[in-house]
């Protein structure tokens, strides 16, 4: 009882001061919302505030609340700052159209999106008519594409960089920001520099002076850290300063993500101590080794090969279709062989599952949709989380049958996992050109575990339950791949 408690002390101390340093940095800030026709945008400014104006962008499968770090340290410098949600991705209903592959398509859709932000901020902001652009990952390429079209931007950063409308002379003005451990986009960056003579690391010419180009590294960082990094915050906030003709700016940059950090570990760590309560039951029965590894290994095998030969397009979300019906089929195969191997559980505890995904989506969804990536869905996603969740649960159902409602030894526990993750690897292999885009999922599947997974092992250990444990998180997967998944509908 004691232990728990301090548990939960720490827990809510982690959260109130996790919610401190995050809305720190807000404080005196002008924040509101506007619309430039559906895209849903978020202004940031220091009051009277007049520009330069920075629009900034995420990338695939992200949200404006990824890229709030740069927005807040930028608005904190005097800058206009506008970041919005792509066709397709967060709070905007509209899906993502046209030709991933061309230029002419969906490419060139999203920087007339870009566009129409712009002109909307311009109008309702009244900022002077200097524009910088600043994008990550997918998004560096329209940035790039995007400030050659148009005449106004006088300043690019890309993040994460890769575009192919790079070249010796244009753009004109762009600096490069990528993590250390991004290797391919680090070699690409300096490819880029050593076609004007000089390296990473270096600054070619003179923002605001002509043509200047400048890629860096920002140190122990990989694709998702870089939009935390405090190098690269402060890299592109004196970028554009001297592009703009400023004073640079040297106060503390935004740097919020340990903070985002201690408020999810609150929110963690306080399920462990809320889970503590709930009443203690018998486990289920444990699978022989042999019957275990049937378990695990058929159905991770024998589900990709089942689905190769059929088209599993039914859903206007990319790859998510196939995802809904890969988890189905996986999670029924398991269920299946533990049946046949005498280890299937009692249907009891679906009420603390129910807990379980309540507190997941409220407590824990909460602090993702504030702070970190859009987490509730508008009303057009709904439909997308009904068609996943039936498999989600499944799939959680026999991950929970595998890891004996979270009381099996570490090794079964990691190996269940590792072959659910292979099976998904399988499919990819046999279909790279249509299901490449199951990558993406990777970053959401290893949160899924670091803290939903570890806040379901504590229920199901508490109370024995595989139901439980297995509903609860079946339902917040099925939520959490449902709000990830960009819109997409090719002929919109």
């Amino acid at each position: 009882m004691a232990g728990r408690i301090w548990i939960g002390f720490l827990a809510v101390v982690a959260i109130a001061a996790g919610l401190f340093f995050l809305e720190r940095p807000r404080t005196g800030l002008e924040i509101r919302e506007l619309r430039a026709g559906p895209t849903p945008i978020t202004l940031m400014q220091e009051p009277g505030a007049d520009g330069p104006l920075v629009v900034i962008a995420h990338g695939f499968a992200g949200s404006r609340q990824l890229m709030a770090a740069y927005q807040l340290t930028l608005a904190r410098a005097g800058y206009v700052t506008a970041s919005f949600d792509f066709e397709g991705h967060g709070r905007n209903p509209v899906p993502m159209s046209g030709d991933v592959t061309s230029v002419d398509g969906t490419t060139r859709l999203l920087m007339d999106e870009m566009a129409r932000v712009t002109d909307a901020v311009l109008a309702e902001t009244g900022a002077e008519p200097r524009v910088a652009l600043l994008g990550h990952s997918m998004a560096s390429d329209i940035v790039v594409r995007q400030g050659v079209r148009d005449a106004r931007v006088e300043a690019i950063v890309g993040i994460s960089l890769f575009s192919q409308a790079v070249t010796e002379e244009l753009p004109r003005n762009l600096l490069i920001v990528n993590g250390a451990l991004e290797g391919m986009l680090r070699q690409e960056a300096r490819r880029v520099m050593a076609a004007i003579g000089a390296e990473e690391g270096e600054t070619a010419g003179t923002p605001g002076e002509g043509f200047a180009r400048r890629a860096v590294a920002a140190p122990f960082v990989e694709h998702v850290g870089v939009l935390y990094s405090p190098t690269a915050l402060a890299e592109a906030r004196a970028w554009l300063d001297r592009s703009f003709g400023r004073s640079v700016t040297a106060a503390p940059v935004a740097a919020i993500g340990p903070a985002i950090l201690l408020a999810l570990l609150g929110v963690v760590l306080l399920a462990r101590a809320l889970g503590g309560a709930l009443p203690e039951g018998r486990g289920p029965a444990q699978a022989a080794p042999g019957r275990f590894w049937i378990m695990a290994a058929l159905p991770a095998a024998a589900t990709p090969l089942l689905l190769a030969p059929f088209d599993t397009r039914f859903l206007p979300v990319l790859v998510a279709d196939y995802l809904a019906l890969h988890l189905a089929v996986y999670g029924a195969l398991v269920l299946a062989v533990a049946a046949w191997a005498g280890t299937l559980p009692a249907r009891r505890g679906w009420i603390w599952g129910l807990a379980l995904a309540a507190y997941g989506l409220i407590a824990f969804g909460g602090v993702m949709d504030r702070y970190v990536a859009s987490f509730f869905p508008v009303a057009g996603r709904i439909p997308i989380v009904a068609a996943i969740l039936p498999g989600a649960i499944l799939a959680m159902l026999a991950d929970a049958v595998l890891l004996e409602a979270g009381r099996a030894r570490l090794w079964r526990r990691w190996t269940a996992r590792f072959l659910f993750l292979a099976s998904l690897g399988i499919a990819m292999a046999l279909d790279f050109e249509r299901l490449f885009f199951l990558l993406i999922i990777l970053p959401v599947i290893l949160l899924f575990y670091l803290s939903f997974g570890l806040m379901g092992g504590w229920v199901g250990r508490r109370t024995g339950s595989v139901m439980a444990m297995g509903l609860g998180l079946g339902i917040i997967l099925g939520w959490a791949l449902g709000v990830t998944f960009p819109l997409f509908d090719p002929g919109a």
